[in-house]
């Protein structure tokens, strides 16, 4: 006897998912309930769903390593050797290693001729996860492969922005001592982003990286604005000290000046006001205009700005127009990591054109006013509007504490998509308990 299952126990698993007979058998003594999952029915739920196909790995082998037992030691041991027998097939393997931190796996995909800036579904390479997630070696491993240290994800973000963000100073320099930069993301949306958090800690690495505070991402909203919508008098006084320009427009045309005046934000509009007047009053300086032949060298050319091809991967490379055969392995095709390879590839080609994570810029620019009464909050505050009703709850999460409530107009009629909200519009948030209390009180008035 090896043991006896208790409730929540999984049997079975090894058969399952890597395509072999199961170790022991399992007989039961007493009457009890079984949960079973049909093979065939699971492994259909896996080719529809590759990403989470790798969390289901990651648990297996956790799920071996744990178990502490000389046999499944072999077991897990054969299961890693045949993870990285498919390494030409499973572009997500480097992903897979650097998101365990197994610098071993890791090395041992990269010399069996795995491609050091392959990515995921979301765009994000090897370095990119190992940077977010402080692995040291992982990241030496990958630049001693050639991975790109500037590679940028749908997102546009790059490996060095992810170790700044996660706080991994060590990696930041290590990025930077390789050839990172951190204005060849998308900085903009960086500086965004750390004004969002209220860090002004964060802005300061931004600079001291080399990077530009000031730049607006891709709807013209700038780190200052969101700083005079957040109300942030000490990281506004920050932004204006780096040049942002108080009078910058977005998409819809407003500038911080004008979001301070209609928030009533008399700190921000104060400070605004004496820059303008000191502006003023500072004499204008000509400069003698020099009348210079200018001239390009011979086989230099004037600096153009790259233009994304739909035929390139994400990063503007193409990949992988070159794989070895598969090896041939009916273990392999039959197992869950074979399944999962045979559905990555058509779901990185549907991926190229539309990136995971890119909404759409017309739904994201549109402005509401918020607020939670049940919190005691009736004003509200300005915000943009996500791409998707679940940011927009997590932003009610964020600023009011309600975790798992509705958002409701100001009529009281409840809002389920994100299509239906206008720009204008005063959305509160409600907590699932204050509904039913109002529901009483509606029910049974006193």
């Amino acid at each position: 006897v090896v043991g006896e299952a208790s409730a929540g126990d999984l049997c079975g698993e090894i058969g399952v998912l890597c395509y072999r007979p199961q170790l022991f058998t399992v007989r039961t003594k007493r009457l009890c309930q079984l949960l079973r999952l049909n093979r065939t029915t699971f492994l259909n739920i896996i080719q529809a769903n590759v990403g989470d196909g790798t969390i289901i790995m990651n648990n297996l082998l956790q799920h071996l390593k744990d178990m502490d037992d000389p046999i499944m030691e072999g077991v897990l041991i054969e299961t890693q050797n045949m993870l990285a027998r498919g390494s030409m097939d499973l572009p997500l393997n480097l992903c897979f290693a650097a998101v365990k931190g197994d610098d071993s796996l890791l090395n041992k995909l990269l010399e069996k001729g795995h491609n050091a800036n392959e990515c995921d579904d979301n765009g994000r390479t090897p370095l990119h996860i190992a940077a977010s997630k402080g692995s040291e070696n992982c990241v030496l491993i990958l630049l001693d492969h050639n991975a790109d240290p500037n590679i940028k994800d749908s997102e546009g973000s790059v490996p060095l922005w992810e170790a700044i963000l996660g706080g991994h100073d060590n990696i930041a320099k290590l990025l930077k001592d390789n050839g990172a930069n951190i204005n060849v993301g998308d900085v903009g949306h960086f500086a965004c982003i750390a004004a969002e958090q209220n860090d002004l800690n964060l802005l300061k690495e931004i600079v001291r990286y080399g990077g530009n505070v000031t730049c607006p991402r891709y709807n013209g909203y700038t780190a200052l604005h969101v700083a005079v919508c957040e109300g942030n008098f000490e990281i506004v006084k920050y932004l204006l000290e780096q040049g942002s320009d108080i009078d910058k427009r977005d998409i819809h045309g407003w500038t911080p000046r004008d979001l301070a005046a209609q928030q009533g934000h008399e700190d921000i509009e104060m400070i605004f006001k004496s820059l303008t007047e000191k502006k003023k009053t500072q004499p204008i300086m000509t400069i003698p205009e020099k009348h210079e032949a200018r001239f390009l060298g011979r086989f230099t050319s004037e600096p153009v700005i790259s233009t994304a091809t739909s035929g390139d991967g994400l990063d503007g490379s193409s990949r992988g127009k070159s794989r070895r055969p598969r090896r041939k392995s009916s273990n392999f095709n039959n197992s869950l990591f074979g399944i999962m390879s045979q559905n990555v590839e058509k779901d990185l080609l549907l991926s190229v054109h539309q990136p995971k994570g890119m909404k759409d810029p017309l739904v994201k620019s549109s402005r509401v006013i918020i607020s939670c009464p049940e919190k005691g909050d009736t004003i509200g505050k300005l915000v943009l509007v996500p791409g998707s009703m679940e940011e927009l709850v997590e932003i009610g999460a964020n600023k009011f504490g309600i975790f798992g409530g509705k958002v409701m107009n100001k009529g009281g009629g409840e809002i389920d998509d994100i299509e239906v909200i206008r720009d204008g519009d005063h959305l509160v948030f409600v907590s699932d308990g204050y509904m039913q209390q109002e529901i009483n009180d509606t029910q049974n008035p006193q």
